[in-house]
C-alpha cells in the first residue's frame, strides 16, 4: 500500500469532542473582528439600535490600545448585563419572522461575545429610570455600581492580546484610525439625525453634527447638509439629487455629475434600509447608469439610499452584515440604474445659470467690449415646444426614416447665406438642415428671449471645431461635433425604442471560432435575444460557434470579436440589460458617424439652433464617449486671465 494513502496511526487520532466556549467565541471573533475598525462598526451598531442622537469614538493607537464608544441611548439593565456578553444573545430577534424581516442594525449576538473574547472589555451602562449606573468586566464578570448618565459605554482595550498573531496583520496606526474613521463616515452619512465625534489621542479628529429635526419638513435638506457636512460642498455641488420609485423599491441620495468622477472608487455609498453594504448587483446597476457619460475608466461618485421591504432582502449572508442578497435582484437592479439615468439625464446649462445668476451680479462691461442687455424674464407662459425632448421633430417619411440613415450621412451641402440674428430677435431653432438637407423640418416655436438661454447667443466658430457663445455669466465654448452626436444619439434611441430588432446583414462566409462550453450553451439558450440585436450565432460543431449575420452598421467590423463580447455579457448580466447596452453602443456608432464633423463651416443660426438643442437634449453635457461637450469661463475668470482689478 501507498505510504501516502496509509491510515494515521491509532495514537495519533484525536478524538471528536466539543470545543470550548472562549474558543469558539475566538473562532467566531475571526469572522466578525478582523480590524479596529470592526469594532467599531459593531459597537455604532448597537449604539444607533438604542436609540442614540449622539455617538462619541474615543481611540488610542489607532483603536488597538483602547476603542471607547459612548451613546446616550436607551442603555441596558443591570440584570441583562452578564447577558449581553453571552453569545447569540440579542434583544433584536426571537424567532425566524424575526429574523428574515429584521429592521435593525444588529441582530447575531455574536459581537460582543467575539469582542470580549480577544480584548479586555468593559461595559457600563444606565437605563431610564435606574438610580445609578452598572459596569461589567468581561474578563472577571465583577459588575459594580458606577457614575454615568442615561446611555452605554462600551471600552475594548488591548485588541487581539490573547491571539498575537492576528495582532501582527494590524497595519500602523495611521492607516488603522483611517478604517475606523471610515468606518463611522458610514454610518454618519445614513443617520443625520444622529451626532458624532471620533477622538484620537485626546484630539478630535471628526465631528458631524446632527443636521435633522424630528419636526423639520423635507429630509432631503438635512440629508444634503450631511453628505456636505461628511463628503465636502464640492460633493453637493457637483451632484443631482435622486429620487426614484418603482413598485416595492425607492431610491433616493444623490448622484455625482460625470465632471466629477475619479480615478478610484473610494466615493461610492450603497445603503439599503440604512445599511451600508457592498453589492454586485446595486454596484453594476450603478455603473451601467453612467456607462455613456463616463469617459474611459473613470469611476462615478454617490450616495444612494435603498429603502425596500425588510422580507425582500436577507441581511443574514455575511457574518460582518456587509453583504446582502435580494429577493428580485433584478427588480432591484432596474430601479436604482433608471433612478440614476433619470437623474442625470436633465441638462444641467440651466441650473448652472440659475446658481451663478443667484450667487454673482452681472460683471459691468469693459470698454470697447461687446454687451448684450438682460431683459426681464417675461411672465409665465405654456412652455415652447422645444423645452421637452419627446417634443423633437423626427421624418417619417419613406427613404428619411432612422433605420435607412442616408440622411445623417448625407454629403456636406453648401450653406445658404443667411441673414444674422437681429437683437431680440429668435434663432432659428433646428440645426437639421445642415446635417439632414434631405428633407426640412417642422419649424418650431419663436423661442424666449436670449436671457432665458442657458448656454448663450453664438457669436463665432474656432477653426471649424468649436463654437463660442455669450451668456449671462461669461463665455461658453461648445465642442460642436460631440455637441451634435450626443442630440443625434438621443434622438436615434427614441426612435428605436419601439422597433423589434435591430437590422442586420448576412456573412457572404460566416466567421467561424472555437468556443467554450459555457459560450455554446449561452448561444443556444440565447438565440432570441441574439437576433434582436442583429446577431445570428449558430453552432458549426459541438465546440465550434458560427456567425452568420451581424448588424448592418458593425458589418466592417470584427464578427468573432463582437459575439464573444455579447455573449460573455450575456453569461454574466440579465439579458434585457444586454440588449439595451448592445443596442445603444451600436446607435452611438451611428450618431459618431451622423453627427456634424470638425472643419464644418457653420453659420451663426446654425451655431444658434446647436445651443438651442442642447438645451432640451437628454445628457447633453456629455458626448457618446464621456466627453465634456461643453465648458463655461466666467467674467471673474476671464479677468484674472489679463490681470485685470489687479
Amino acid at each position: 500500500m501507498n505510504d501516502d494513502t496509509a491510515p494515521l496511526p491509532p495514537s495519533s487520532r484525536r478524538p471528536i469532542r466539543d470545543l470550548p466556549d472562549e474558543l469558539i467565541s475566538q473562532i467566531a471573533a475571526g469572522e466578525v473582528v478582523e480590524r479596529p475598525a470592526s469594532v467599531v462598526r459593531e459597537l455604532v451598531d448597537n449604539a444607533l439600535d438604542a436609540g442614540a442622537t449622539q455617538i462619541t469614538v474615543r481611540l488610542l493607537a489607532g483603536g488597538v490600545r483602547l476603542i471607547s464608544v459612548e451613546d446616550d441611548g436607551g442603555g441596558i439593565p443591570q440584570a441583562e448585563l452578564p447577558v449581553a456578553l453571552r453569545r447569540h444573545a440579542t434583544s433584536k430577534i426571537t424567532n425566524l419572522h424575526d429574523l428574515e424581516t429584521v429592521a435593525t442594525m444588529g441582530f447575531r449576538g455574536e459581537a460582543l461575545a467575539a469582542i470580549s473574547s480577544v480584548s479586555e472589555t468593559a461595559l457600563l451602562s444606565r437605563p431610564a429610570g435606574q438610580d445609578s449606573a452598572f459596569l461589567l468586566d468581561a474578563r472577571s464578570g465583577e459588575l459594580r455600581p458606577a457614575a454615568r448618565s442615561q446611555g452605554t459605554t462600551v471600552e475594548v482595550k488591548e485588541l487581539f492580546f490573547s491571539t498575537p498573531a492576528r495582532r501582527k496583520f494590524l497595519k500602523s496606526d495611521a492607516t488603522e484610525l483611517a478604517h475606523c474613521v471610515e468606518a463611522v463616515r458610514r454610518h454618519a452619512l445614513a443617520r443625520p439625525d444622529v451626532g458624532f465625534a471620533v477622538w484620537h489621542e485626546g484630539k478630535l479628529v471628526e465631528q458631524w453634527r446632527a443636521t435633522f429635526t424630528p419636526g423639520e419638513s423635507n429630509p432631503q435638506d438635512a440629508l444634503a447638509r450631511r453628505l456636505a457636512d461628511v463628503l465636502g460642498e464640492d460633493f453637493v455641488e457637483q451632484s443631482v439629487p435622486v429620487q426614484h420609485r418603482v413598485g416595492p423599491v425607492i431610491v433616493t441620495g444623490r448622484a455625482g455629475v460625470p465632471d466629477a468622477a475619479r480615478s478610484r472608487a473610494d466615493h461610492q455609498y450603497c445603503y439599503v434600509n440604512g445599511r451600508f453594504v457592498r453589492d454586485k448587483v446595486l454596484t453594476h446597476a450603478a455603473r451601467s447608469a453612467y456607462e455613456d457619460v463616463l469617459h474611459g475608466q473613470k469611476q462615478p461618485v454617490y450616495a444612494l439610499y435603498i429603502e425596500i421591504d425588510p422580507a425582500r432582502v436577507d441581511v443574514n449572508v455575511h457574518p460582518t452584515k456587509i453583504e446582502v442578497r435580494f429577493r428580485d435582484s433584478r427588480e432591484v437592479h432596474q430601479a436604482v440604474r433608471h433612478a440614476i439615468e433619470n437623474a442625470l439625464a436633465a441638462p444641467r446649462a440651466a441650473a448652472a445659470a440659475a446658481a451663478a445668476s443667484a450667487t454673482t451680479a452681472p460683471a459691468e462691461a469693459a470698454p470697447g467690449s461687446v454687451a448684450w442687455e438682460l431683459r426681464p424674464t417675461p411672465a409665465p407662459a405654456p412652455a415652447p415646444m422645444w423645452q421637452t425632448q419627446s417634443a423633437m421633430r423626427f421624418d417619417e417619411r419613406p427613404g428619411h426614416r432612422v433605420n435607412d440613415l442616408q440622411a445623417l450621412w448625407a454629403p456636406s451641402p453648401q450653406p445658404t447665406p443667411m441673414p444674422p440674428v437681429r437683437d431680440g430677435e429668435a434663432a432659428p431653432a433646428s440645426i437639421a438642415p445642415a446635417v439632414a438637407p434631405a428633407y426640412a423640418p417642422t419649424p418650431l416655436p419663436e423661442a424666449p428671449a436670449e436671457a432665458a438661454w442657458p448656454l448663450g447667443r453664438a457669436v463665432a466658430q474656432i477653426h471649424g471645431v468649436y463654437i463660442l457663445a455669450e451668456n449671462a455669466q461669461g463665455l461658453v465654448v461648445v465642442d460642436m461635433h460631440a455637441a451634435h452626436e450626443r442630440i443625434v444619439y438621443e434622438r436615434l434611441k427614441t426612435q428605436v425604442d419601439g422597433s423589434e430588432r435591430i437590422a442586420s446583414q448576412p456573412l457572404l462566409i460566416p466567421a467561424t471560432f472555437a468556443a467554450t462550453p459555457e459560450e455554446v450553451a449561452t448561444a443556444e439558450a440565447y438565440v432570441d435575444t441574439l437576433q434582436l440585436l442583429g446577431l445570428e450565432v449558430v453552432p458549426f460543431s459541438p465546440k465550434t460557434l458560427a456567425v452568420r449575420a451581424v448588424p448592418t452598421t458593425l458589418a466592417q467590423g470584427d464578427a468573432v470579436e463582437l459575439a464573444r463580447s455579447v455573449l460573455a455579457e450575456l453569461a454574466a448580466h440579465d439579458a434585457s440589460t444586454v440588449v439595451q447596452r448592445a443596442r445603444n453602443e451600436i446607435l452611438a456608432t451611428m450618431a459618431c458617424h451622423g453627427a456634424v464633423r470638425a472643419n464644418r463651416k457653420l453659420t451663426i443660426d446654425e451655431m444658434n439652433a446647436l445651443l438651442r438643442q442642447m438645451e432640451v437634449t437628454d445628457r447633453s453635457d456629455q458626448c457618446n464617449h464621456g466627453r465634456p461637450t461643453w465648458r463655461q469661463l466666467s467674467m471673474k475668470e476671464m479677468d484674472a486671465l489679463f490681470l485685470r482689478g489687479r
